[in-house]
């Protein structure tokens, strides 16, 4: 595991700038596909208000924010650089804000028989395929 880790947090917005929804199920492809890259992601679903000035007009949105902690490399800072290109396209945004910095994660090894047998507790969103 490498020691030097980075976090970034992307939020992305419940509509379209003309107001429309987005399908909800975009949202889950956003999210998707950072699992499907990194192996893990959070997505917090509570709304997230922002409000901006653009040509002198203030605008608010309704957000999501998804963080993902990855190896601290020059090839996941781009990939997650993409990710944003993509969806600030597909989402039709004049930007999508996306942040990072490096973190420490805490970590203790632990080699007891009882925890090893232990198993993850949750639901498969998208079974692998066969």
């Amino acid at each position: 595991m490498s020691s030097r880790w980075r976090r970034f947090e992307v939020l992305l917005p419940l509509q379209f700038n003309d107001g429309r929804e987005l399908p909800p199920e975009w949202l889950a492809e956003a999210v998707l596909e950072i699992v499907d890259h990194f192996g893990a992601v959070s997505y917090e679903t509570q709304k997230v208000e922002g409000h901006w000035r653009h040509s002198g007009i203030v605008y608010r949105d309704n957000l999501v924010k998804i963080v993902v902690d990855v190896p601290d490399s020059a090839e996941n800072r781009q990939w997650m650089r993409n990710f944003k290109a993509r969806w600030k396209e597909r989402l039709e945004q004049l930007e999508l804000w996306m942040v990072s910095h490096r973190i420490e994660v805490e970590s203790q090894r632990v080699h007891s028989p009882q925890l090893a047998a232990l198993k993850c507790v949750g639901e498969p969103v998208h079974p692998q395929e066969s």
